[in-house]
């Protein structure tokens, strides 16, 4: 991951269709092409200018470009994209966000490979767009805050042969350690469910404590055991092919020390930080999954 640096391209409108329907694609093109001046994007909340189109379409291959070269090295790879994609529903852009990069570089992965996707977000938002598009192989797993924007995610449940699961928090916060212990209990159990072929990971930094558009309170290191979890499951399940792909996180600080700590624990360059107390959880999040994911076990 520290070696190289990818050129990202652009998604062709074959690859945001197989998300996105193409009356959707050409409603994203008119309505920024037609904007002098910022505006929203008539189906929500998101700012959208002349250059929107063109920058969405490049985040979407970028997210591709990181997948493929994720797959290729059995290695990780880390999109620094943006805008971000998982809010993007397939016919509505909201959250900042146009086009579900996670969900586009994940069928075109199924594509050209087959297989199972898995996709891990551990940004403060709920991922409604990617949850949206589950389904037909690509499963999701999530921690955010609830009820917090957009106001979705507060049960988790099968979908056909895939597994969305959702972790809501308190929007008051959780502690590091109890943050880091759920990811190393719940990541590990999906996957043993699921058994991707691919993670991809909506790599959204707005848990960590002070960001101005999130704050779980989370401290910014926790960054590294959770790469050092997906490493771990996507060596298990993946060959080692996992793709990071960035959602939020509004402080360059906190954001940037967050990517190198990812980076230095993927290329082994930065120790493991041991096991989190589980007795961190909160109480009902740990049952309530606990319940969940021993049921589809026996399923």
């Amino acid at each position: 991951m520290l070696a190289d640096s990818l050129v990202a391209r652009d998604a062709s409108d074959e690859e945001l269709a197989r998300v996105h329907p193409p009356a959707y694609i050409e409603l994203v093109r008119r309505e920024t092409a037609a904007a002098t001046d910022a505006r929203y994007l008539s189906t929500g909340d998101t700012l959208v200018d002349a250059s929107s189109f063109r920058v969405a379409r490049r985040a979407a291959g970028g997210a591709i470009a990181a997948v493929q070269a994720g797959v290729a090295g059995k290695e990780a790879v880390f999109a620094l994209v943006r805008p971000p994609g998982h809010h993007a529903e397939p016919t509505r852009g909201m959250g900042f966000c146009l086009f579900n990069n996670v969900a586009i570089a994940a069928r075109a992965f199924q594509a050209g490979f087959g297989g199972r996707v898995l996709v891990v977000d551990f940004d403060y938002h709920h991922g409604n767009g990617t949850e949206a598009v589950a389904g037909n192989g690509l499963s999701y797993v999530s921690t955010h805050a609830y009820p917090a924007y957009p106001g979705t995610g507060a049960g988790s449940y099968r979908r056909s042969d895939d597994l969305i699961v959702n972790a809501p928090l308190p929007a008051a916060g959780i502690s590091t350690e109890g943050f880091v212990a759920l990811w190393q209990y719940l990541l590990p159990t999906v996957a043993r469910i699921v058994r991707p072929d691919l993670l991809i990971v909506s790599a959204g930094f707005d848990y960590v404590a002070g960001d101005s558009v999130g704050d779980l309170g989370v401290d910014v290191d926790a960054a590294a055991p959770l790469a050092a979890v997906i490493r771990d499951v996507a060596a298990e399940h993946c060959g080692g092919s996992v793709a990071y792909v960035l959602e939020g996180g509004y402080g360059i600080a906190a954001l940037t020390r967050s990517i190198a700590a990812i980076a230095a624990v993927s290329d082994g360059a930065q120790s493991e930080s041991g096991i989190a107390d589980p007795s961190a959880i909160p109480a009902d999040v740990s049952q309530a999954l606990h319940a969940f994911l021993h049921a589809q076990e026996s399923f």
